[in-house]
């Protein structure tokens, strides 16, 4: 079976979770599936699907598993101890086959965030496997020989010494087989330059830093969670500063847009939070914008951190460097890049939150195409209340 762990999904699913056992352990929330690859028939493979999904939720943290969190100096005793009782239940996800587009899947999970917030990465990793499975196979030499050739660049251009890299590949990875087979290639190629994955369980199996802090879905709940939508952002990084007090200290900022994320994140953010997250819009942009607002803010840019995470490759990596080293501390995650790039075209997949306790939430996205919501007078009514302009 291909999720052999629950350990298998990326570090910022269990950070937030701590935090939501903790302070929200009571929402209710839905996560909803879109595949944004036209042509592509996944409802012929539902039966694997499924099967893959009944093993996922047979499967429980073992003491060992639980042990390597504990040690994990940002988990709290109490979260450590509920994943050891922790377990996904099969109740909380709907899947069939579309009824009105040949092909397509349709797949929502609902139920309390605390129990079903483990559950997007593996699907995710699952849904990519079964089709890749059944449509190609696998060329690790090929593999191999396009890896080499990312990290010799990375490695041997003068310069770049400093230019560092982590693994973020997890959800639309080939297969688990060829994520386990490439990371100590990555590792053993760029040395220094190689400084962890986004994966817990191979974080623990090689020796490597886990990665990771929030994602969307973190501030997307608090326009549902309160006090009021126009305070959301504010109460979402707030919330985070109770739950781990300086530590994990990357935020988010482009939830609903980045002008609106630069007029919540002030001062006091700016000074608290080591520094910001990109992923969406011109990162170029974005980052000369983020970097003027914590001077502006009496933040020194230099002693903050810009992580690049969108859709990167080795030479965009490289240009990102270039244009910002001197300036500010740089990171990267790469993931498809790095655990999808055999020969066969990646799929684009996504398991975004939709609903929080009753309530549409929505990511408004500086990249077109990837806001999801089910609701237009919802997102009509989030950009008029942050002040910003109709969608085109």
């Amino acid at each position: 079976m291909i999720i052999q762990s629950l350990l298998d999904t990326d570090l910022y699913k269990f950070t937030m979770m701590q935090a939501v056992l903790h302070q929200h352990p009571g929402a209710i929330v839905q996560y909803r599936f879109k595949c944004r690859t036209p042509g592509i028939d996944l409802a012929r493979h539902l039966d694997q699907i499924n099967a893959e999904i009944d093993h996922l939720c047979s499967l429980r943290f073992a003491a060992d598993e639980v042990d390597y969190m504990r040690q994990l100096r940002f988990v709290k005793p109490d979260f450590a101890d509920f994943l050891g009782l922790f377990h996904l239940d099969r109740k909380y996800i709907d899947l069939r086959a579309s009824a009105s587009v040949p092909g397509e899947i349709e797949l929502d999970i609902t139920g309390p965030w605390l129990h079903t917030i483990l559950f997007e990465v593996p699907l995710l990793a699952i849904i990519n496997e079964v089709w890749f499975r059944n449509t190609s196979a696998p060329d690790f030499a090929e593999g191999e020989r396009r890896l080499r050739a990312k990290t010799a660049l990375l490695r041997d251009t003068p310069g770049f010494g400093n230019c560092r890299i982590a693994d973020y590949g997890t959800r639309r990875r080939y297969s688990h087989d060829w994520h386990a087979h490439m990371l100590p290639l990555l590792r053993d190629a760029l040395g220094a330059q190689y400084v962890g994955t986004s994966n817990v369980y191979f974080a623990r199996r090689y020796g490597m830093t886990p990665h990771g802090t929030m994602a969307h879905e973190y501030l997307q709940a608090f326009q549902a969670l309160g006090p009021r939508l126009r305070d959301s952002q504010v109460a979402a990084l707030e919330s985070w500063a109770r739950e781990y007090r300086g530590d994990l200290g990357i935020a988010l900022s482009d939830v609903v847009g980045l002008d609106a994320f630069l007029r919540d994140f002030d001062m006091y953010f700016c000074k608290l939070f080591d520094g910001v997250r990109h992923d969406s819009g011109d990162p170029f942009a974005w980052g000369d914008r983020m970097l003027a607002h914590f001077k502006a803010n009496r933040a020194d840019p230099s002693s903050k951190i810009l992580v690049f995470s969108d859709g990167l490759n080795i030479e965009k990596v490289m240009r990102l460097y270039d244009y910002f080293r001197d300036r500010c501390q740089v990171a990267f995650g790469v993931g498809t890049h790095l655990t999808n790039d055999l020969g066969p075209t990646p799929l684009n997949i996504v398991i975004k939150m939709v609903r929080c306790n009753g309530q549409p939430v929505a990511k408004l996205s500086d990249s077109p195409g990837k806001s999801m919501c089910d609701d237009p007078g919802y997102l009509a009514y989030l950009r008029q209340v942050f002040g910003l302009p109709p969608a085109p």
